[in-house]
């Protein structure tokens, strides 16, 4: 169906990113105006025009926002403008991220959990919050993971550098519980969150774990950014109107 988000203004945190600049272009042609949103604006820009977004179309705005500052988050959403959607594709995290479970520092672990999973908490409370001060339909999708719901297949990772992060696990199945405690929160049926659980994104990894985790699937593979936007359009219409506390997996069968 098209133009399903005629009418919506969904604001897309973490714009420029594999996911977020195909949430922002996709919102776009369903006809939502889309407030694209990233941590440096220069940055931001070049990854949508690099995507065929024209940067002077009325529907868009952009703006820089550092969604760990939680002042400045606050800030954003006391601006005068209507949202009645959101999506979190926001991925923060320090240099010493992805290390193998033995060599992760407890410090390193507690500072990713706050700046991914303690920003997501902040990002969904203002959204809350927001709707409470303005009591019009809002509906936010928070993106975990299949890594969220089931414990990690170690062994597609043989043979590369790569492992599953720990504190993805963590952080990822706590936006799940996080997502739910909101909106039993909230209690009205006009205030939404959802989840997506993607499978794994192509992102030009090494070839040993692409084929190891294509085994693991019904055929496909890992998957493209663009096979999870259909979901992720379809919670922030109006179509989904009382879709809400769920997360939808999309992996092509991996969590099976």
């Amino acid at each position: 169906m098209k133009n399903v988000l005629v009418e919506e203004t969904i604001l897309v945190i973490g714009a420029g990113g594999l996911l977020g600049t195909q949430v922002t272009k996709h919102a776009l042609e369903q006809g939502a105006k889309v407030i694209a949103v990233d941590l440096y604006l220069n940055d931001l820009q070049a990854r949508l025009i690099n995507e065929g977004i024209d940067l002077n179309n009325s529907s868009l705005s952009c703006a820089s926002l550092n969604i760990t500052v939680e002042e400045d988050v606050i800030n954003f959403f006391e601006r005068d403008v209507e949202i009645t959607g959101a999506v979190n594709c926001t991925y923060p995290r320090n240099k010493a991220y992805g290390a193998h479970f033995f060599d992760v520092k407890t410090s390193d672990f507690n500072e990713n959990l706050s700046l991914h999973l303690g920003s997501a908490f902040l990002f969904t409370q203002q959204c809350a919050k927001y709707f409470n001060l303005n009591k019009k339909p809002f509906s936010l999708v928070n993106i975990s993971s299949i890594y969220g719901v089931i414990a990690p297949k170690f062994e597609i990772y043989d043979n590369t550098a790569m492992t599953m992060p720990v504190e993805y696990a963590a952080i990822k199945s706590a936006i799940l519980h996080l997502s739910k405690y909101a909106i039993k929160y909230v209690n009205n049926s006009h205030f939404r969150i959802n989840s997506v659980s993607p499978g794994g994104l192509f992102d030009k990894q090494p070839e040993p774990f692409l084929n190891a985790y294509k085994a693991l699937t019904n055929g496909e593979g890992m998957l493209d950014v663009n096979d999870v936007i259909g979901t992720i359009m379809f919670l922030l219409s109006p179509m989904s109107k009382f879709v809400t506390g769920q997360n939808i997996i999309v992996d092509d069968g991996f969590s099976l």
